[in-house]
């Protein structure tokens, strides 16, 4: 049951998401058949204990739609009152996302990241409304608006995706659209610095790219940074948030610059992970295990790590000074909570 309704979803965005959201990708037994109960409250607890407010509870693995709901209801048991989860509503078809976003709002799940199924093909804007609606209509649960370039949308629809003409219609006649993340024609800042200027006051506006987020929280507020890989840092970007919120641009951008051969390293191994048309779940779960969460194995069809990555992931983050894991590779593959 929501702690809001449709109608207060805006209101209760505002108050309560203030603060960084990272992803939690399913964690499985070593047998790859069932839910690793165990890695999940784990990651769930850390997650908690770098001072996110909340996480992504991620559905672009393989995954089933039973096996997903189950994974939602244990981040929730895990997560308390005060640590939200959203759900990916990433699956595939109209039809199937209908039955996912009513089975994560009766699992607990406190906001939903709306995505678009890569057999969608919208040639207008009307039809990415009337999908966009379609699942709004069908929860309670506030909504996160995301346009960004993997959608596939900039050479039919516009160049930023979902152009803000069609931002303010969806504002205006869907009450539980919250919070938009602002990615829209990525890799730039126009689409936060739009959707901040005309949007701001009525939805959340969270930028979800740190090496964005940081820079561009000294010049216009921002409140949240969800959802994004933010554990390949540790609890580091919870804290530059703190040290944003409270004006302390000079501590904020020392950690900006603490951050940048991570950030180089990253966006030059997978040009994917954010704008590109495929992202390595994978790649996330490896970072997130450098930091002391689960990892562990995925299900065929996922993508390929090779050492040159691994070695390259970690050593940018010792040149960050983060102190990552330096267990061996293997133990990755494996899992912090073997079960």
């Amino acid at each position: 049951m929501s702690a809001y309704s449709r109608a207060e979803a805006r209101e209760w965005a505002r108050e309560k998401l203030v603060g960084a959201v990272n992803c939690t990708i399913p964690s499985f037994t070593n047998d790859l058949r069932g839910m690793n109960e165990r890695a999940i409250r784990h990651d769930i607890r850390l997650a908690k204990k770098h001072g996110f407010i909340g996480t992504l509870g991620v559905s672009e693995v393989s995954i089933s739609l039973p096996e997903y709901l189950e994974f939602l209801r244990i981040c929730k048991e895990e997560a308390g009152e005060d640590f939200y989860v959203v759900h990916h509503a990433s699956w595939n078809d109209l039809e199937q996302n209908l039955e996912a976003v009513r089975g994560a709002e009766e699992a607990g799940a406190d906001l939903v990241l709306l995505a678009y199924p890569p057999n969608f093909y919208p040639e207008s804007e009307p039809e990415v409304y009337g999908y966009t609606k379609a699942v709004c209509d069908a929860t309670s649960l506030g909504i996160i608006l995301f346009p960004m370039t993997i959608w596939n949308f900039s050479a039919r629809i516009h160049p930023s995706d979902i152009p803000t003409r069609l931002i303010r219609r969806l504002i205006d006649d869907i009450p539980n659209v919250a919070v938009i993340k602002a990615e829209g024609g990525y890799p730039n800042i126009q689409s936060a610095v739009e959707c901040n200027r005309l949007f701001g006051n009525e939805v959340v506006i969270s930028v979800p790219i740190e090496g964005d987020l940081i820079p561009l929280s000294q010049v216009m507020p921002i409140q949240l940074s969800a959802t994004s890989d933010h554990e390949f840092y540790g609890p580091m970007i919870p804290r530059v948030m703190r040290l944003l919120r409270d004006g302390k641009f000079d501590d904020a951008t020392e950690i900006y610059w603490q951050l940048h051969p991570a950030r180089k390293v990253k966006a030059a191994l997978f040009p994917g992970l954010h704008g590109g048309s495929v992202l390595n779940r994978q790649a996330w779960k490896f970072q997130g295990w450098l930091q002391g969460y689960n990892g562990g194995p995925l299900r065929q069809p996922t993508m390929r790590l090779q050492d040159n990555q691994m070695a390259a992931l970690r050593k940018c983050l010792v040149d960050a000074r983060l102190e990552p894991s330096m267990d061996p590779f293997r133990e990755f593959f494996i899992g912090r909570n073997p079960a």
